[in-house]
């Protein structure tokens, strides 16, 4: 059994940008010396979804309205008060939908459905600089 390690470097512009990770996920199947197995991509932090949806702009807008109304920014969070950097609501959504996303891959491509795309969602309030690891086992 192998294991190969791959990071995925983004720069976000800050809450709910959504980016599509699929075509970065499906070039670096394409390179890896594994052709079948297991892939996890992970965010190695606490204000930030890896997810999957269909990549349209009418479905983005859908989840992003959806995140707001189940953890608005607007109210408030223990953690602001604690840390004063107004990022609470990130910490919570990270939380409730999840920093990472596991999916298989066969024959150097990863097992998806017609319309799903594999997501990065920044939710911290402002632009970062973000690594994504991506590690195959197979």
């Amino acid at each position: 059994m192998a294991v190969e390690t791959y990071p995925i470097e983004l720069e976000t512009r800050g809450t709910n940008e959504v980016i599509d990770l699929t075509p970065r996920v499906k070039e670096i199947l394409r390179r890896a010396g594994i052709s079948s197995g297991i892939a996890c991509i992970i965010l190695p932090g606490s204000t930030g979804v890896v997810t999957t949806i269909e990549y349209e702009p009418g479905v983005v807008q859908d989840l992003v309205k959806a995140m707001e109304r189940v953890v608005p920014r607007n109210i408030h969070y223990h953690h602001d008060a604690a840390w004063g950097d107004g990022n609470g609501f990130s910490h919570v959504r990270s939380a409730l939908f999840g920093a990472s996303f596991s999916f298989p891959f066969l024959e150097g491509k990863p097992v998806l459905g017609t319309w799903q795309q594999i997501v990065f969602i920044e939710c911290d309030n402002r632009p970062r600089k973000r690594r994504l690891i991506l590690q195959l086992v197979g």
